[in-house]
């Protein structure tokens, strides 16, 4: 693959163990810095604290507490600009749900490289 993250930190918030891991494993390969979450409330906290985020991506059902359509939300009141990628198996497409202004959505299954492909575009075309 060419494109590259080149360091770009991207916070991934999902409560599926495998499917987290099978994604952060293909974020670092693909030259990404990765923060992982479990729910809504680490993913708060991460930022909260002033960590560095270039892209939240989130899937929208996160079990007990808040979704990650909610998440979205609180996340764009910290940081107005932040890039926010939702995925789902629950949703097909992004107007079934409050997704916040400028994002992007993937249903499940996805492939993790050919996400991996779309967040580096989404990276080189903010620069």
């Amino acid at each position: 693959m060419t494109s590259s993250g080149q360091g770009a930190c991207v916070l991934l918030v999902e409560d599926e163990f495998l499917i987290c891991a099978m994604m952060e494993d293909a974020l670092v390969k693909h030259g990404f810095e990765v923060y992982v979450a479990a729910n809504a409330d680490e993913a708060l906290e991460h930022l909260t604290c002033g960590a560095p985020c270039d892209l939240l991506l989130t899937d929208l059902n996160l079990g007990p507490g808040m979704d990650g359509a909610t998440l979205a939300q609180r996340v764009r009141e910290l940081r107005p600009g932040l890039p926010v990628v939702y995925a789902s198996g629950s949703y097909n497409r992004i107007d079934q749900f409050r997704a916040v202004p400028g994002a992007t959505f993937i249903p499940k299954p996805y492939n993790p490289d050919r996400l991996c492909a779309m967040i580096c575009r989404m990276q080189t075309a903010k620069h």
